[in-house]
């Protein structure tokens, strides 16, 4: 058996490496390595995928985040709120503007942001929603965009983990997460469903004013050289990066499918285990779907993550580490409890389904490049642990 990896991204570039070789030979033959042409293809092709108006490419998905809300126009003091339970990125840029971050809960099932949470937390300081996309489902965006125009609201998306995912509305219409809200963002780190071989990202809108804003922003506020009509940043998307990222986009439907079948093997393998909690899959095409249907757009499955529910999630992560079989824990402290981000403001009782999850969630190996024999170690391994 071959050695696993968490994410085995030399065993996926051996699978494109021609293309791919040719894309970075292009940048250094033709030396135009900062808004050369491939980025702009890029930046095109993406545009054709997920149906959007714009893509704005970035440095990376944080940067996506914090000059999405600089585009908004949003003001110090201005509230925002997002889900407890996710990477520090999405917190860190509300903070870094001087606005205000507003933990929520999120769902105990799909670890998405918890809406009779968001509904609590509006007031009138309220001025934008962030809802994450965790783990490569999409969340529940027909209540989160019904919000929204009730209370006025701005909706940025942070789908740094959904690339390619579908989200149905139910009058059965269908988006690409990240298309949904008044602009998404993401990432192109290497980990990522869609990675470059460095740091990237990119920011997503059909609002042709805000795009046109956004576009100087990431480039110093400049839409004439040397001509600053705005305050900016130096966020961009370097060309051998969008040479990667276009060599590897005509792959992303494949790649995410590889996911689900994988995520489909650790499912079958776990069903019906007293400890063990499978991703739950959320789609208004249909109930929830532990199995993962057939047609199954809507989770792209960025991480595969088990709930462990007798108390052993710890063991279970030394035990498969000892067992050469890479695994993390997909986030060991809430937002809320971080030192930099801790408020006055926040109880306890207001995060008892986040407060759970630290205790029991852990991610397995899931890429692209995953065999049914490397599959079958990992899923006995952890059958056999926690008997």
């Amino acid at each position: 058996m071959k050695k696993i990896q968490m994410v085995d991204l030399q065993g996926q570039y051996q699978q494109i490496k021609e293309t791919v070789d040719t894309s970075i030979k292009e940048v250094l033959d033709s030396s135009a390595y900062i808004n050369g042409p491939l980025v702009k293809e890029f930046q095109k092709d993406l545009e054709n995928y997920l149906n959007v108006k714009h893509v704005i490419p970035c440095a990376n998905g944080t940067d996506a985040l914090q000059v999405a809300m600089m585009g908004l126009g949003l003001q110090q003091g201005d509230e925002v709120i997002t889900a407890d339970f996710t990477f520090a990125a999405t917190v860190e840029v509300i903070a870094l503007l001087k606005l205000t971050p507003v933990l929520v809960d999120v769902e105990a099932d799909t670890f998405n942001i918890d809406i009779d949470a968001l509904k609590k937390a509006i007031t009138p300081k309220t001025k934008a929603i962030v809802p994450v996309h965790l783990f490569g489902q999409v969340a529940n965006m027909d209540a989160v965009m019904e919000i929204a125009k009730a209370h006025n609201l701005f909706v940025i998306e942070d789908n740094a983990q959904a690339i390619g995912a579908n989200y149905t509305f139910k009058d059965g219409t269908q988006k690409k997460a990240g298309t949904i809200g008044n602009v998404g963002t993401t990432s192109f780190f290497p980990s990522k469903n869609l990675g470059c071989y460095g740091d990237g990202g990119a920011i997503f809108t059909n609002d042709d004013e805000l795009a046109h804003t956004i576009r100087g922003m990431v480039n110093h506020g400049m839409y004439e050289r040397y001509y600053h009509d705005v305050v900016g940043v130096n966020s961009r998307l370097d060309s051998i990066q969008a040479g990667v990222l276009k060599a590897k986009l005509p792959n992303l439907n494949s790649y995410c499918n590889a996911r689900r079948n994988a995520a489909r093997f650790y499912n079958a393998a776990f069903a019906n285990h007293s400890a063990i909690i499978t991703p739950t899959v959320k789609s208004n095409k249909t109930n929830n779907c532990n199995a993962i249907c057939d047609v199954c757009d809507c989770h792209v499955f960025h991480q595969y993550t088990l709930q462990i529910t007798n108390g052993k999630r710890d063991e279970l992560h030394k035990h498969l580490l000892d067992n050469g079989i890479p695994n993390a824990i997909y986030y060991p402290v809430a937002l809320h409890s971080q030192k930099a981000y801790q408020d006055d403001r926040y109880n306890e009782s207001d995060f008892p389904v986040t407060n759970q999850l630290i205790k029991t969630v852990i991610s397995l190996p899931m890429h692209t490049e995953l065999d049914e024999e490397q599959l079958k170690f990992i899923t006995q391994t952890i059958i056999n642990f926690l008997k």
